[in-house]
């Protein structure tokens, strides 16, 4: 089937064939023959790499262009919300508004009406139905990529509610996954026609190695050349044939060691070419901010052609590495699994390191089907390799056997909903309820009657199970119930609106209740103590150091803390999870240097990025929560706060971090060189500012425009690089 026959747009039929596409896969022709284009529902349960997306570009771009209506298009991460996005906007020559959103949770954002394919992650997109904006009205497609993640315990039961929400309006739905071992109950959940196929551009072989030999799905048995251990010699016998690896693992520390052993195997099959295009990406690495010592830890791998991937890289690094593998200009990746949900990176050989993970509560346990198969999925390259392979380690016969049976021949398993788990029908019953949504029990099982979870458990256990998130909100003064009306309080709307978790605003309101006026370590605490905020864990001989602290720098919220927790030990050592967050988070608002803390605390930059957003967004939301209350003592600490975290400053640089282009770094060194407040800079000049180390002409020239309130001066085509942590050398030289 060709793109010109399609009834589409002629315009979308040109952006196509420029994008090299002149005819459909044989899954994408099923979908075309099964209505996509004339607005059936449809769930696309095919490999990776067989055109899903495509398929759902196709319904989105021919409704909007006919009707002039919205569509949704819901990802699980904004890493793979912003790839799409980028992806998308080729359809901007079309004539198309193409816009992404995935932050601020207590926003309707107006704005988007104007758009005409909004790209979004399930956690805003839920928000957003919480706000109902009017140009919600206007979405008539809706596509769910990565459906299989219904099943995950965070990110399920969001995009759930949110489909359920969304299917009200009915719009044409096009869902999309690789691995759906119960593909058919999800159609039929969605009102769907199911295109299901195990055909991919490049034929997959599954296999597992043992003692020199790989033993294939298709009955082959290979013979790897002995270059040392297992996955050195199956990555120097693939990269040997021209082909590049990906290696998953199960930890991040894992993930950098597994690199540093495989770039001596890497590099032996560079050409002089090679290392000099390796030698420049190298180099963008070690500026990319925040230059910490990840950078060039990295920097010096990536130069031996070889990489590692995972969530604690900043964005900016993670973009960096994927584009040059996506070049083939880096040859081996070692990731962990977050690789393997949906972010586009294909490999000639998969290895698959780990099949089993550790869990807290029953130590080392094997993976489920469904993510060894998400993993395997990304073996071989469209136009690049005639196979793909991915391969299991095994160490003796029973091993292989195991494995064989267990993964390479088995099936995903099936999808089950994790909505009725307590804490999800607490969140999202007062969800619907101060929404709008419902306004009786008839009214919530109405809208529970269109989710997943209504089908696989049954009307009377789901309603039990509303019924007790009912009496938990109730009690807690976030619902109303008379008779069978249901009706949110002032603060039970607030709470939704501001997308926390009942839990979250229970603590909040526990501490922040009384008159007691705290420190900032202690208020910073009191966030940690919330179950919308991640924690840090313990390490072996941290407890006595976080205790002593903790009695140090909280000393009138220990004397509460120490009363309720002290006696639970399990509430003690969550209570010094959260203790030992909040320290990272001191440090941060004390300016403590960026690479300081990464390393202090054994994170990645990401991860510190992660702590702040989460830490910023409950300072945001324990101060709506105080003006609700009537608690002004807390509500200009907790404002002022909010700042520092979103801008990691002291007190006295609140003033200029207002300045565009101004960070912790510039601020702190426009202070030290006597510039403290918007009247100090509106006395400099350009020349007087361009002297000050991180401070070029450009932005001198901006600064001055800002804080005299003038129009900003024309660029002179000077970048102004990104508000970046220098090395603890540099900082030290600035600020000695």
């Amino acid at each position: 089937m060709k793109i010109d026959s399609l009834p589409i747009p002629q315009q979308v039929k040109e952006i196509l064939r420029k994008e090299g596409i002149e005819r459909l896969y044989p899954p994408q022709r099923e979908a075309i023959r099964a209505g996509v284009l004339e607005g059936e529902n449809i769930v696309m349960a095919t490999p990776t790499a067989s055109g899903k997306t495509l398929i759902a570009e196709l319904a989105m771009v021919k409704k909007v262009l006919e009707e002039g209506c919205i569509a949704l298009y819901l990802s699980p991460l904004k890493a793979l919300a912003y790839e799409k996005y980028e992806d998308f906007k080729k359809y901007e020559k079309a004539g198309l508004k193409i816009a992404i959103t995935t932050g601020d949770y207590d926003s309707s954002d107006p704005w988007l009406s104007e758009y005409d394919i909004i790209i979004a992650t399930y956690e805003k997109a839920d928000s957003l139905t919480r706000h109902k904006p009017p140009w919600l009205n206007h979405v008539k497609v809706v596509v769910f990529d990565e459906i299989h993640l219904i099943q995950d315990g965070h990110r399920g039961p969001v995009l759930e509610i949110t489909a359920a929400k969304l299917l009200r309006n009915s719009p044409q739905v096009v869902a999309l996954s690789a691995t759906i071992g119960n593909a058919d109950e999800i159609a039929s959940w969605l009102n769907a026609k199911l295109i299901k196929s195990e055909w991919r551009p490049v034929p997959l072989k599954e296999g597992v190695y043992y003692n020199g030999t790989v033993y294939f799905n298709d009955g082959s048995e290979v013979q790897i050349p002995i270059k040392g251990d297992p996955i050195s010699s199956l990555t120097y016998d693939c990269l040997s044939s021209g082909g590049q690896v990906l290696v998953f693992t199960s930890t991040r520390n894992g993930a950098v060691r597994l690199a540093k052993k495989l770039k001596k195997v890497s590099s032996e099959m560079l050409t002089l070419s090679e290392r000099t295009n390796l030698r420049k990406i190298a180099e963008e690495i070690a500026k990319t901010p925040p230059q910490t010592k990840l950078n060039r830890e990295l920097a010096a791998l990536v130069q031996e052609g070889c990489s590692f991937h995972h969530a604690g890289l900043p964005y900016s690094l993670r973009k960096i590495i994927e584009k040059s593998f996506r070049s083939n200009i880096i040859k081996v990746l070692c990731a962990t699994t977050t690789l393997a949900a949906g972010v586009n990176l294909p490999a000639r050989r998969v290895i698959i390191q780990d099949y089993r993970r550790y869990d807290p509560s029953f130590g080392y346990v094997p993976i489920p089907v469904l993510e060894y198969k998400q993993m395997a999925g990304r073996a071989g390259r469209p136009k690049y390799d005639k196979q793909g392979e991915a391969i299991l380690l095994s160490k003796t016969l029973d091993e292989r056997d195991y494995l064989l049976k267990e993964y390479i021949y088995a099936k995903p398993e099936k999808l089950f909903s994790k909505l009725s788990a307590e804490k999800n029908l607490r969140i999202h019953t007062l969800a619907l309820v101060a929404s709008g949504y419902a306004e009786s029990y008839e009214d919530l099982m109405q809208n529970f009657s269109l989710t997943l979870c209504f089908r696989q458990i049954g009307r009377q256990l789901l309603l039990e199970g509303i019924k007790r998130a009912i009496d938990f909100l109730v009690k807690s003064n976030l619902l109303e119930a008379s008779d069978s009306l249901l009706k949110a309080t002032p603060l039970g709307k607030r709470v939704s609106d501001l997308y926390i978790d009942p839990l979250t605003a229970l603590t909040l309101l526990k501490y922040l209740g009384g008159k007691t006026v705290f420190n900032d370590y202690e208020y910073l605490l009191i966030i940690c103590l919330t179950p919308d905020m991640q924690k840090m864990y313990l390490k072996r001989g941290e407890r006595k150091v976080v205790e002593a602290l903790l009695m140090k720098l909280a000393p009138q919220l220990f004397k509460i803390l120490e009363a309720e927790v002290y006696e639970d030990e399990y509430e003690y050592e969550f209570t010094l999870a959260s203790a030992k967050t909040a320290l990272l988070l001191f440090d941060w608002i004390e300016e403590v240097p960026e690479e300081t803390i990464v390393e202090k605390y054994d994170i990645g930059p990401g991860d510190l990025y992660a702590f702040v957003q989460t830490a910023e967004w409950i300072c945001y939301a324990a101060s709506e929560i105080c003006k609700i209350m009537g608690s002004p003592q807390h509500l200009k600490k907790l404002q002022e706060l909010r700042s520092r975290i979103k801008h990691g400053v002291k007190r006295d640089l609140l003033d200029l971090v207002r300045i565009e282009g101004i960070g912790r770094v510039r601020a702190r060194i426009l202070a030290n060189y006597g510039y403290r407040s918007i009247d100090a800079l509106k006395k400099a000049s350009i020349k007087d500012l361009v002297r000050l180390p991180l401070i070029g002409p450009e932005l001198a020239r901006r600064i001055i425009a800002c804080v005299r309130g003038e129009k900003l001066p024309e660029s002179s085509g000077e970048k102004i690089e990104e508000e970046y942590e220098p090395s603890v050398e540099t900082l030290d030289k600035y600020f000695s």
